[in-house]
């Protein structure tokens, strides 16, 4: 996959035949545990702060989309992500 927008253009990406769109869903996953494992630079204070937030946000990202359910039709991807809480869940 290659970006083929320049500095002032969208970011469109050309996706092979070959992209499975559940294979995406799992490095998301993958990336939620890295976030986790992430060791903590030698920062104090304010930075520490950010890092951790940083940190934070990143994890509930990847997590969010490594829960998801993709499909790509016609070439649209679409990812499904049930925000309920659990109870209320399908």
């Amino acid at each position: 996959m290659l970006p083929t927008g320049g500095r002032n253009e969208p970011n469109i990406v050309l996706v092979s035949q070959g992209f499975d769109p559940n294979e995406m869903i799992l490095r998301f996953r993958e990336r939620a545990e890295a976030v986790k494992r992430r060791g903590l630079p030698p920062i104090e204070g304010v930075e520490r702060q950010r890092f951790l937030e940083a940190a934070r946000i990143d994890f509930q990202d990847f997590a969010m989309l490594g829960d998801a359910t993709a499909s790509l039709e016609n070439g649209v991807l679409r990812l499904e992500i049930d925000l309920r809480p659990p109870s209320e869940g399908a």
